[in-house]
């Protein structure tokens, strides 16, 4: 079958290539897949459009009839076309007769992705996709139609319908169809013509996907779940620290209003993510305002989630009572990523599967790896000069906290490699989507992630009544690079001050600990 090998496989091949690249980057597929003017590509001796792929289950109620305009739809999984219309070039509708009926043949095809080998010649051992005059001559199929080998288990699949254009119209609209489907499975929409003259022909119009319990697409359906105990876990890890807040209040540290803010913003993403979700299923279309909502409310819990990770890296409130002239840097470099991410964002929950190419793709991607790598080697080279000198200072109980943190951060950046090669085999492996029912797993797994480290955090910084075990004392060594960034002449008093610190700081930490 020439359509599934060599060339004509490849085709396909690139399709399913495009459709995960843009699930990797893009969860959203969009339940509704609209046209406008798309052109059809040529393969062997036929043109065709890619009209859509979808994850759906089966309907939860069968019906008889394959159409159901006016029956309620609830529990029913389906594919609507609505307003579907093609439009061939004035010199082909020019050149039929006006009194012939049927002047042109366009075909919508809709299968699952494992009968794939049925659409096409090679049983035939050929590789043609359309019908010639000898093979209909053989009893094989229609001239001038596309080659489909019908499977006996369920004979009227693959879905086929003809739209015929009629003397020398240019348009010709197909009727309102609604395709039940009755098996779980990756589906895929094919228009296709093999007429020579109808070359040039566009398709307009949409067609609307939906499963049983809603218009979100099948991978992405276990996400409102998640997104719903997501908020539930993130609510009571926000009581309990706030519980510990109150209790402990007047030994709060300036780094315990930051762990609450990003818990906060955690609350809220995992909330509005879910609105929008829950908006998205009931109604089949994305609310735009929500949506940018969510986005930015994810932009900003990752930038401070990093920006929180860095602080305390480099012994913010701990170690250093501020950041000095570094202040600057850490800002710009937050900055920077909030605007990277936003339009990432953006791109992934506001973008369509054709309005983008992978170009496109790379330009947002890109930028935000290399931010998120500079945030690695920056945490991990503050933690490095924390955990030295502390350890030079023998100042054992913020040693002992620090090392626990290196090592809940370490087993997070190696969980974080072994996932991201984990996606690419999985991508690799499934260029057609076949295993769509676990694609949700893998942005789950950032979302988990990203909670677990916070859990972290608000473990090891917890207000409690001896707040010297990880908060700043006067005792402790101001850091060198903010002092020399935050003032150009250091008096003699200060370089005597700081020099006796350096020399009688090991007695001073010994008599700090002894307190705690």
């Amino acid at each position: 079958m020439y359509f599934w090998s060599g060339s004509g496989w490849k085709v396909f091949y690139v399709v399913g290539i495009f459709c995960i690249c843009n699930n990797f980057i893009a969860n959203v597929d969009g339940s509704i897949h609209d046209y406008r003017n798309e052109v059809f590509t040529r393969q062997s001796n036929a043109f065709f459009f890619h009209g859509g792929s979808e994850g759906l289950y089966a309907s939860k109620h069968l019906e008889s009839s394959d159409s159901f305009p006016d029956k309620p739809t609830k529990g029913k999984s389906f594919i609507r076309f609505e307003s579907v219309t093609f439009v061939r070039p004035k010199e082909s509708a020019s050149k039929q007769n006006e009194m012939q009926q049927n002047t042109g043949l366009v075909e919508v095809i809709i299968l699952e992705v494992k009968e794939r080998e049925r659409i096409g010649g090679s049983f035939l051992k050929t590789n043609l996709i359309c019908c010639t005059h000898n093979l209909s001559k053989e009893g094989y199929c229609s001239a001038g139609e596309v080659i489909i080998q019908k499977n006996l288990d369920r004979p009227e699949w693959p879905k086929r319908f003809k739209i015929f254009f009629e003397a020398t119209n240019e348009e010709v609209l197909m009727n309102p169809e609604v395709v039940e489907i009755d098996r779980t499975g990756m589906y895929y929409l094919y228009f296709m013509y093999c007429d020579p003259q109808l070359e040039g022909t566009v398709i307009k119009g949409r067609t609307v996907w939906k499963n049983p319990d809603g218009y979100v697409p099948g991978k992405m359906a276990p996400l409102m779940t998640f997104f719903g105990l997501m908020s539930l876990a993130y609510l009571v890890l926000g009581l309990a620290w706030f519980v510990r807040f109150v209790q402990f209040w007047k030994d709060i540290i300036q780094l315990h209003y930051c762990i609450t803010v990003v818990i906060a913003l955690g609350m809220c993403e995992m909330a509005v993510w879910y609105f929008e979700y829950a908006n998205f299923n009931s109604t089949g279309s994305r609310p735009m305002g929500v949506t940018l909502w969510a986005v930015t409310f994810t932009s900003v819990k990752k930038t401070l989630s990093r920006l929180l990770l860095l602080v305390v890296s480099m012994g913010y409130g701990v170690v250093r009572p501020t950041l000095g002239g570094i202040t600057t840097r850490v800002l710009l470099l937050g900055l920077v990523y909030f605007v990277a991410s936003e339009g990432l964002e953006l791109f992934e929950n506001l973008g369509n599967i054709n309005d983008f190419s992978g170009k496109a793709k790379l330009f947002f991607v890109l930028p935000v790896a290399l931010l998120d790598a500079c945030f690695i080697l920056w945490i991990f080279s503050s933690l490095s000069t924390t955990l030295e000198k502390l350890q030079m200072r023998k100042n054992l109980a913020k040693l002992e906290l620090y090392r626990k943190f290196t090592n809940s951060l370490a087993v997070c950046v190696l969980l974080s490699i072994a996932w991201i090669g984990f996606e690419l085999y999985f991508n690799a492996t499934d260029p057609l989507s076949e295993l769509w029912q676990f694609a949700w797993i893998i942005p789950a797994f950032w979302t988990l992630l990203s909670y677990s480290l916070l859990v972290v955090i608000c473990v090891l910084w917890a207000p409690s009544r001896n707040p010297t075990r990880y908060a700043y004392s006067e005792g402790d060594d101001f850091d060198e690079e903010g002092v020399s960034l935050t003032s150009s002449v250091i008096t003699g008093d200060m370089a005597t001050k700081l020099d006796r610190n350096v020399v009688y700081g090991l007695g001073e930490d010994v008599e700090e600990d002894k307190r705690e």
